[in-house]
Order: C-alpha cells, then sequence, then structure tokens
C-alpha cells in the first residue's frame, strides 16, 4: 500500500538553518497493516507521515501510494489526499462548521458526492468514533475534549481513505478518554481492514493497538518490524531515549535477575501467561 524510495527531505535547504528531517529512507507497509510510529521528538517522524499524502515534497527520492509515485507528472494528489487521511495532533483545533454534522460531512462534500451518500458517509462515521446522532444539530465547540476529537477523526473516516495516519491522537486525554479512542480506532481497523499508522510517544497505546512497529531514530528507519520484535529489543530503544511499555521493563529486570521469562513480553495478558508457565514450571520440578 506504502511503498518509499530513498526519501530525503531537508528542511530551509541552502541557509544556516538547513536540517535533514528523514534520510535515504526506504519502507514498505503492506495494505490492511496496523504499525505504530515511535521516536523521539525530531526523529523524523511527522516529517515522515506529512509526505505520505502529498503534504510536503520530498527533496529526493518517491513516495508511492497504490502503486503510484504522488509526484510524478500528472498525478491527480487531490485524489490521493482523499485516499490517505491524515489526522493532525489535536485535530479538534480545525473544527470549524456550525454543526457536528456538517463538520463531519465536509470531507465527503467536498469528494463531491451527492446528499444521500454524504450522510450515509456521516452516520457510519459517527458510528464508528461513538458519537451520537443526537449531537448531530450541536456546535462542536459545545462539546467535551474527548467528544470533540472524536467528531475531528470521524470527518476523516467519512472520506473512506485506504490510509488512515493519526498523529498523537491521545495526547491530552485522561485514561478513560484515551482508552475509548483507542478502542474505536481498533474496531474500525477491524472492520474496513485498512491500513493504519499510528504516530504515539506511549508504548502501552501502541503495543495495545499495532501488529507491527515502525521506529524513527535521527530521521532514519531504525527498525521496522513485528511487535514482539522490537519490545525484544527494549535496551536498544530505551538507550534511544524512549520508553518500552512498564510490564516490559519488568520482565527484561527478572530476566536480569536469572528468571527464564520471555524477553518480548508488552502486555498484561502476555505477562499473566508467563509467569503462569513459571509457575507451573517449578512447580513440576517440586
Amino acid at each position: 500500500m506504502i511503498k518509499l524510495e530513498d526519501l530525503t527531505y531537508i528542511y530551509s535547504p541552502g541557509t544556516p538553518f538547513e536540517k535533514k528531517a528523514i534520510d535515504s529512507i526506504n519502507l514498505e507497509i503492506q495494505k490492511g497493516e496496523f504499525v505504530g510510529v515511535i521516536g523521539h521528538t525530531g526523529s523524523g517522524k511527522s516529517t515522515l507521515i506529512q509526505h505520505l499524502n502529498g503534504l510536503l515534497k520530498p527533496s529526493s527520492g518517491r513516495v508511492l501510494i497504490d502503486g503510484q509515485d504522488i509526484w510524478a507528472e500528472g498525478t491527480d494528489r487531490r485524489a490521493i489526499r482523499f485516499k490517505v487521511g491524515l489526522v493532525f495532533q489535536y485535530p479538534e483545533y480545525q473544527l470549524f462548521e456550525e454543526t457536528v454534522y456538517k463538520d463531519i460531512a465536509y470531507g465527503p462534500k467536498n469528494m463531491g458526492l451527492d446528499d444521500q451518500q454524504i450522510d450515509v458517509c456521516v452516520r457510519e462515521a459517527a458510528q464508528f468514533v461513538g458519537v451520537s446522532e443526537s449531537l448531530f444539530e450541536k456546535s462542536p465547540f459545545e462539546l467535551s475534549g474527548g467528544q470533540k476529537r472524536r467528531v475531528a477523526i470521524a470527518g476523516v473516516i467519512a472520506m473512506r481513505p485506504q490510509v488512515l495516519i493519526l498523529d498523537e491522537p491521545t495526547a491530552g486525554l485522561d485514561p478513560k478518554g484515551r482508552n475509548k479512542i483507542l478502542m474505536q480506532i481498533q474496531r474500525y481497523h477491524e472492520v474496513e481492514k485498512n491500513t493504519i499508522l499510528l504516530v504515539s510517544h506511549s508504548m502501552e497505546d501502541i503495543a495495545s493497538c499495532a501488529s507491527k512497529i515502525l521506529v524513527m531514530n535521527k530521521s532514519k528507519v531504525f527498525t521496522y518490524d513485528t511487535v514482539e520484535a522490537v519490545f525484544s529489543r527494549s535496551e536498544e530503544i530505551e538507550k534511544m531515549g524512549l520508553a518500552v511499555p512498564q510490564i516490559t521493563r519488568v520482565f527484561h529486570e527478572l530476566r536480569h535477575r536469572g528468571f527464564d521469562v520471555a524477553p518480548n513480553v508488552y502486555t498484561l495478558a502476555q505477562a499473566k501467561s508467563e509467569i503462569l508457565r513459571l509457575i507451573g514450571e517449578n512447580t513440576a520440578k517440586g
């Protein structure tokens, strides 16, 4: 679904402020993957995702979406932006319409859909993110922070993108609001089977949702692999200034203390299973 070939982007080229934000990135993300994107501040992850729907033009290299070079001559980049939906950090600041319904409908309307098609898109998107139809005629500015966030995400989902990119979608929310949004994003992925990239500083969020993890470090891809494989390298990741899930740190400490536990535990369910296995083996040995 997404292919990057030697992708490089330089901010302010030819000036004293020149900075290589991403450097010679080669990457392939298959259709239907749920990818967690992590990296310290300045690692290049935000610059990377802005290339995927043509908001930024590469200094060199190519970006291919579904086999199409989005900067090739004759490419309809407007169509690409409908295919690749991008939800920015704090998307509620981009709400502007009179009602919730109109805000969610803004994207489908600009796609040229008729009123009936728009209505279907709005209602489906609202249902995915848990926005009640009773809120449709309210001003989005009357809603709570979590509700605003869900309305903003619904506005992108309503365009039915093949790729959905979310930049820190839970930033600033309380634990209950964060968990609700993550559950709704997971459900959306399970139903639609499309490609999702979730940018987050929270390893717990990534561990609970993603099937693969892309780790950015110093403008390059450090690794792109399964969740299990990435968290088995937790010591390397922590040296970059990134925090692995707390449960992963606990199990690495157990290994250091001589317990024969798996190195890639990253959820409570895995932790429970591993501890019960260890207890069972020790019991059997007497």
